[in-house]
This record gives C-alpha cells, sequence and structure tokens, in this order.
C-alpha cells in the first residue's frame, strides 16, 4: 500500500499541506529508464574517481 504525500481531507496534518494539489501519478514510460541512467552515472562517477586516484 502506498500511502500520498499529500492528505486531501480536512483530517490532514497542517493547513499548508491541505492546500497543495495532489502530486503527479508517474507513467511506465518516466520511470522505464531510471535504472540505467543511475547505473551509467554510479559507473561514470567510479571511473572518474578511481582513473583520477591511479594518474
Amino acid at each position: 500500500m502506498q500511502r500520498r504525500l499529500v492528505l486531501t481531507n480536512e483530517g490532514a496534518g497542517h493547513p499548508f499541506r491541505r492546500t497543495l494539489p495532489p502530486p503527479p501519478v508517474a507513467t511506465e514510460a518516466e520511470t522505464g529508464d531510471h535504472d540505467v541512467r543511475l547505473f551509467l552515472l554510479s559507473f561514470a562517477a567510479f571511473f572518474v574517481t578511481f582513473s583520477t586516484m591511479i594518474f
């Protein structure tokens, strides 16, 4: 079960949070390549760090 960040009922905590619109729902197309991007970014960061220590 996933809880929404923004509570829309009147019993929600802070008044400012009640005024916020509900968050957009992520689709599969937007999140599909997130793992690949994270892997490539991590690989590049490791490569730069490792090569800097060697040379």
